[in-house]
């Protein structure tokens, strides 16, 4: 496998963790990345305050990285939590209250890309309700991200590691992007295409890319098994990128893996 770092972006909520957040950004850029992701970094907290986002701004301007995917707020991540925003009560209230900070700092620094995820499945609460209220407030995160110049992704995890979560393949999160779609007006929910997600659940990549790269605002990646770089597992990540490349996917590829034994800065080695 041969690429440039110029297609990627590192998720610096699991690469480079052995640095605080406030050094990972330069950590990246002298690994040879322009570009970053985060999942909202401050777990616990909707809005970490004006001191918090201006030092995590300073921190991407000053390394010269853009961030160009951000999460909102999604509970514990990572840990037992998978989204917040159809979970009745205090954490959906945490999501509702987070839409506007994260959509604010997304916009001051450029970033394009708003990543809800959509929470598991509670006990003793009708699915229904949890759908009803999920939809509630991804229209209102689609219209925060319409404000900030964002597209809003609604991404599927697998039901191995995640059992509760409900959008467990590309059809369900498309699905639900549909909807978002319609009851906004607005067109700008996307698809977040995590390969390794949708591998640990048998999909079969090539044909979802070929029914789903229209859709797709982001896409993920990591190798199976292990959830490690490229080319420490078994999938075939470059032909499946070149088969992105030939649907007309044009965007970032966001480096979405566990460090290499030795280090994050050591994860990059099959990058040329």
């Amino acid at each position: 496998m041969s690429f440039t770092a110029a297609r990627f972006d590192v998720n610096l909520s699991l690469l480079f963790t052995e640095l605080p957040l406030l050094e990972r950004p330069a950590a990246a850029a002298a690994a040879g990345f322009d570009a970053v992701e985060l999942w909202w970094p401050w777990p616990g907290e909707p809005d970490p305050g004006k001191a918090a986002l201006d030092g995590l701004r300073t921190a991407l301007e000053t390394a010269g990285t853009r961030l160009v995917g951000l999460n909102f707020y999604a509970g514990l991540l990572p840990g037992p939590d998978r989204g917040a925003l159809s979970l009745p009560g205090a954490e959906s209230e945490r999501f509702r209250a987070n839409i506007e900070v994260a959509a604010d700092f997304a916009a001051s620094v450029g970033c394009t890309a708003l990543n809800a995820l959509y929470g598991n499945r509670v006990d003793g609460v009708d699915p229904a309700e949890q759908d009803a209220l999920a939809l509630d407030n991804l229209v209102r995160a689609a219209a925060a991200a319409d404000r900030a110049g964002a597209v809003l992704l609604i991404e599927a995890l697998n039901a191995v590691e995640s059992p509760r979560y409900p959008l467990t393949d590309a059809e369900a999160a498309v699905a639900a992007v549909r909807r978002v779609n319609e009851a906004s007006g607005l067109g700008n929910a996307r698809l977040l295409l995590d390969l390794y997600h949708l591998a640990v659940g048998g999909a079969d990549l090539a044909a979802v890319i070929d029914r789903h790269a229209d859709c797709a605002g982001h896409v993920q990646i990591a190798d199976l098994p292990g959830r490690g770089a490229p080319g420490t597992g078994a999938l075939p990540l470059s032909d499946l990128l070149d088969r992105l490349d030939r649907a007309g996917y044009e965007g970032y590829v966001g480096l979405e893996h566990k460090p290499a034994p030795a280090g994050s800065a050591a994860s990059f080695s099959w990058l040329r």
